[in-house]
């Protein structure tokens, strides 16, 4: 739980650096690539497949292309169709999809994980929401295909963490999560990249520096190895908390315009989904 929390705090300061310094000015997929490459880079020394074997290697490949690859491949494919403030609104629902694909593969539904789920989205759309626009509907599904790649990779790294040596540091496997999201991030840039807008600033280079290093780097390995340790529900809690918690750096630290009524009630409502989710029976991680 401590480990979630910790990389809440890391990811909210990430999410104003990329507001305030990156945003409408570096092309966002050369952001991406950036990010996944200084991470391979970081994990790449320690990488061991001696004790592994290509099937868990090729299956933590999967789990980096689908998590980190593919969700971005959705989620800036929908700022064609949507405004931010409507994409903010849609990843909300990624809670659910944590609890309904868990409860999925352990053949289960729970009833009050799903509850506490549901608690989240409400919490974050209290402090999210914003009025959309008529048209919609396709941005709807990109973004919720972002939400599903998300969902998917926590879910299965959490399920692949039984079975991976317990005599390996979890650091000498985790490049591979990295690796297999790479090819997807450059296919991205290729595609969709913006050559003209590329880092042009010492401040912008040292944004991506942090986004690479912290942020991709450490934070989703710590956000994986804290997704093993607790049970779906408190997982999914806390793929919202980072919407108060951003919110609040970015009021305290950057002076931007908040609605801090909303973000103090939606904060309680996700604190007491949070609270919900802890209350489940231990057994049932």
């Amino acid at each position: 739980m401590a480990i979630l929390v910790g990389v809440t705090l890391l990811w909210a300061f990430s999410f104003s650096l990329i507001g305030v310094y990156l945003s409408g000015q570096v092309d966002a997929t050369f952001a991406v690539l950036t990010r996944i490459t200084l991470a391979l880079l970081v994990f790449a020394p320690m990488m061991r497949l001696r004790g592994l074997g290509w099937r868990l290697a090729l299956a933590l490949m999967a789990v980096g292309a689908v998590e980190l690859g593919l969700m971005y491949v959705f989620f800036y494919q929908s700022f064609l169709w949507l405004s931010v403030p409507e994409v903010l609104l849609f990843t909300i629902l990624t809670p659910i999809y944590v609890t309904l694909l868990d409860d999925a593969l352990e053949r289960r539904f729970d009833a009050r994980c799903l509850l506490a789920a549901l608690g989240a989205v409400a919490g974050a759309a209290v402090i999210r929401y914003q009025p959309i626009s008529a048209d919609y509907w396709r941005g709807f599904l990109i973004v919720q295909g972002a939400n599903l790649c998300f969902a998917a990779g926590q879910v299965a790294y959490r399920r692949l963490a039984r079975v991976l040596p317990t005599d390996m540091p979890r650091r000498a496997l985790f490049g591979w999560f990295f690796a297999g999201a790479w090819p997807l991030a450059f296919l991205l840039f290729l595609t969709l990249g913006q050559t003209d807008r590329l880092a042009s600033t010492p401040v912008q280079w040292a944004v991506l520096l942090w986004l690479g290093l912290m942020a991709s780097g450490l934070g989703f390995y710590a956000w994986n190895q804290g997704a093993t340790q607790v049970d779906a529900g408190t997982l999914a809690v806390m793929n919202n908390a980072l919407i108060p918690a951003g919110l609040a750096v970015n009021l305290i630290f950057w002076n931007h315009d908040a609605d801090v009524l909303r973000l103090i009630i939606g904060a309680l409502v996700i604190v007491a989904a949070l609270w919900l989710s802890r209350r489940r029976t231990p057994a049932r991680t």
